[in-house]
């Protein structure tokens, strides 16, 4: 018997889980005994999971005890292979993995942090496309990735430009599915708090929203003791509050991972220490993300699809030791699929430019947005009951009916231009400290050649074995700590300034893009001020029926025509030096 219905041959909700299990080997302790019991609370999760992503499963060893517990409930999984050490993630899923593959971020951490780890085990995002019914309205891409841990406190954390290029590639990932026509989820240890620049940057420049701050607008932006949250001038929460209303996944009072020293012992020595849900919570924060996007509706067999719910899970402790299954919880969503929506036609486009409930003038914007950047806008979305961008930041609908749709916007998915701004000088501070790096690095390799040279001239001329020997273990140990420093200084560096430098293009060139964008817009606004027979709003019935006939392609060609032919788009050539170009249709 069927214990969910079917639309379009596939389900009709899925169950999302996201969990960082912590299992550093030989520095998490009872690793494997929480692991495996990680396996069974999955198997048991209510409502059962139906994608799931691991982040910090380091060894095969862990993922199978995992996999032995979900398998009949999850009979698909990947684990993903990356760096010196393994990546740790993994993808667990109801549904077949007809496609995978890992992205290794450009810039992650330095390998001089060999305590931190995450140079050596190579993080990225493990990509997962998952085929969960027949034809391609069932097809769902999934991104699951761990991001640079906050080593610092911002705005002097060292590895924060690291971070924000990570969010940059997962968010272009994220987009590119989109345009295919594909749902998105993006899930993991994002190592951020809501509104932070990193996740402005995803829920920006990738048509996807945080699912939590969907249904819970007025989360917390962090720990209560954080800037951003002190300002909001806000109670301190108590631990249920920050689980059901935060979302927060770490620091809370109730891990007891995040206890201190003191009752960490007296609970591995047999202690039952209980925490009331009304203690205080200043620390609890929200670092673990669920992120969704519809495909683009311009597909006529795209799904569109809801947020449903949103909950914290995996608060339970081990049985049999009694303490919290990871230093995180997880964060857990269901989505639900909406009612098949008339296939898009060729009269769409113009009949929206006529009958669009806000404007034609925000229509034709629509469009303009599409043509001009298609990398940077999303599509124009014919559907107004489908999503691309933006999800409100507000409950919605009414309480009878809790699920939350995607509603459509012409909204662009371009960051604000100070952020660009802002993201360039950081990379340009960053840069400064590398370039200072690598001149001591190599500067230090030159000395410890010049250091060694003098040490083996003065054994030439010692006749004291000691001295002799002193002197040999000096400039041995002296050149190797300079050969590695140059290498380190001569490879590595390098290799994170070319990696700084694409970086930089890339959004050097969004700002140029949007800017050009704004003036386009702009210009098309001053078209219309001019001829009131171009504004959809002022033109009579026999005009739009002249229109009915003519595809989309035709509609857009002749406002492109509009703007080709203004004296003020053929000005801007000479100002788009240095810069990309831009395709028109």
């Amino acid at each position: 018997m069927r214990n969910k219905e079917s639309t379009v041959d596939g389900p009709s909700t899925i169950n999302i889980l996201t969990y960082n299990c912590w299992g550093l080997k030989y520095l998490a302790k009872w690793r494997k005994e929480r692991l495996s019991e990680i396996g069974r609370a999955i198997a048991t999760a209510v409502p059962t999971p139906e994608i799931v992503g691991l982040q910090e499963c380091w060894t095969q060893e862990d993922y199978l005890s995992i996999r032995k517990h979900t398998r009949h409930i999850l009979p698909h999984a990947k684990f993903y292979y990356s760096g010196v050490f393994g990546g740790g993630l993994a993808i667990l899923s109801k549904w077949p993995i007809v496609e995978s593959n890992m992205v290794r971020y450009p810039l992650n951490g330095r390998p001089t942090a060999f305590f931190r780890g995450d140079w050596f085990v190579g993080k990225g995002v493990a990509c997962a496309t998952i085929q969960i019914g027949p034809g391609r309205a069932n097809v769902i891409e999934v991104f699951n990735t761990h991001l640079h841990a906050p080593y610092e406190r911002e705005p002097n954390d060292s590895y924060m430009c690291h971070r924000t290029a990570q969010a940059w590639e997962v968010a272009r990932l994220m987009r590119g599915a989109v345009e295919k026509g594909h749902p998105v989820i993006g899930l993991g240890d994002f190592n951020m708090v809501p509104l932070s620049l990193a996740h402005q940057l995803i829920t920006t420049h990738a048509p996807v929203r945080d699912v939590w701050r969907v249904l819970h607008a007025e989360s917390s932006l962090g720990a209560a003791s954080q800037p951003a949250e002190k300002e909001r001038r806000r109670e301190i929460p108590n631990a249920r509050y920050s689980l059901q209303e935060n979302g927060a996944t770490c620091d809370s009072v109730l891990n007891t991972w995040r206890w201190s020293k003191q009752q960490q012992k007296m609970l591995f020595k047999g202690g039952n220490i209980t925490v009331p849900p009304s203690t205080s919570d200043p620390r609890a924060k929200r670092l673990d993300y669920i992120f969704f996007g519809n495909g683009s509706s311009l597909f006529p067999d795209t799904s569109q699809w809801q947020i449903q719910s949103a909950r914290v899970g995996m608060t339970d402790r081990h049985p049999d030791l009694n303490c919290s299954l990871s230093d995180h919880f997880s964060v857990e969503a269901t989505i639900s699929r909406l009612p098949q929506s008339r296939a898009p036609d060729s009269h769409d486009l113009s009949n929206r430019l006529s009958t669009h409930e806000e404007s034609g003038e925000t229509a034709l914007r629509s469009l303009t947005n599409t043509s001009l950047h298609p990398t940077l806008y999303t599509s124009y979305n014919p559907s107004p009951t489908s999503s691309l961008l933006p999800l409100p930041f507000a409950r919605t609908p009414p309480p009878q009916n809790p699920t939350s749709t995607l509603e459509s916007s012409s909204s662009m998915t371009s960051l604000p231009r100070g952020t660009y701004s802002e993201i360039l000088d950081l990379i340009s501070a960053y840069k400064d400290r590398e370039y200072r790096q690598r001149r001591l690095r190599l500067g230090h390799f030159v000395v410890s050649v010049i250091v060694s040279i003098v040490c083996f001239i003065a054994i030439w001329w010692s006749n004291h074995a000691g001295v002799s020997f002193a002197l040999v273990l000096i400039s041995t140990l002296n050149l190797g700590a300079g050969v590695i420093d140059g290498l380190i200084g001569g490879l590595f560096v390098g290799s994170e300034l070319r990696a700084l430098k694409e970086f930089e293009w890339e959004i050097s060139n969004a700002k140029v893009l949007a800017e050009e964008n704004d003036q386009s817009v702009a210009m098309i606004e001053g078209l219309e001020a001019q001829s009131p027979m171009d504004n959809p709003k002022v033109r009579g019935p026999s005009n739009r029926s002249s229109e009915e006939g003519k595809g989309t392609q035709e509609v857009e060609k002749e406002l492109w025509e509009k703007v080709r032919g203004s004296e003020e788009y053929s000005g801007k050539e000479n100002r788009r030096k240095g810069h990309a170009a831009m395709t028109l249709p």
